[in-house]
């Protein structure tokens, strides 16, 4: 697709992978739209880059209808989801609370749901449309402590799968990119202890990099799943 006539919303997009992705679609002239929960660091992030800023939360049905409904109002069309909001919560499965992996999941799992159904129901009426999952390297193998993240990743690609085999027939390309370890704020979000910046490990640019690849291909074909690794961490 021709990016510079794309209308777009990049959920979580007030920093890290989301506010990259973001700030690579306005570059090649997309119109972009950014939501995020904290409506003073979306408004901020949304100023810098020349995006449309919404304040929302995608794990909230209301939420998630108003920003679909927004982003289609004040574009006056729209058709690329960039369905990247989401966190972690890491523990022992002896140590996993239920309430700290229904709060994963509900943003993971069911806020990607949410604001997918809402994007495609637009999607379908047009035609024509794009879906862009971010999962993890983390929902292709399970490891210690990962419960409640890993397997919310796990749920995110057959959602990935089950939208795309509904949504073909309608022109809609379902993509999805699983990220290794990239140096974000995830991690201190995590609650896990920081790490040295390395110039070896991924940033958010490449995984924004990615995304805008797999959009610009022909819409007569789609890349339906990309991984991407850091070459030679230290």
């Amino acid at each position: 697709m021709n990016l510079a006539n794309a209308k777009t919303l990049v959920t979580g997009g007030s920093s890290g992978i989301g506010l990259e992705t973001a700030r690579a679609l306005r570059a090649k002239g997309a119109q972009v739209a950014i939501c995020g929960r904290d409506e003073a660091r979306v408004q901020k992030a949304a100023a810098e880059i020349d995006a449309l800023a919404i304040a929302g939360d995608v794990s909230v049905e209301a939420d998630a209808v108003r920003i679909v409904r927004t982003v289609v109002e004040r574009f006056g069309d729209y058709d690329v989801l960039i369905n990247n909001a989401g966190f972690g919560i890491f523990a022992p499965l002896v140590e996993t609370r239920l309430e700290d992996m229904q709060r994963v999941y509900a943003t993971n799992v069911f806020g990607a749901m949410l604001v997918a159904r809402e994007s495609a129901k637009h999607f379908i009426a047009r035609n024509r449309g794009n879906i862009v999952n971010i999962a993890s390297t983390a929902g292709q193998r399970g490891f210690a402590g990962g419960t409640s993240y890993a397997t919310s990743k796990f749920a995110l690609t057959g959602l990935t799968e089950c939208w795309r085999a509904e949504l073909r027939k309608n022109n809609i390309r379902v993509m999805q990119v699983n990220p290794s370890e990239v140096q974000t704020e995830f991690v201190a979000a995590s609650g896990r202890p920081l790490r040295a910046f390395s110039d070896r490990k991924l940033i958010p640019a490449d995984i924004a990099h990615t995304i805008v690849s797999m959009l610009e291909l022909d819409d007569r074909g789609f890349v339906t799943e990309a991984t991407v690794w850091a070459t030679n961490p230290d």
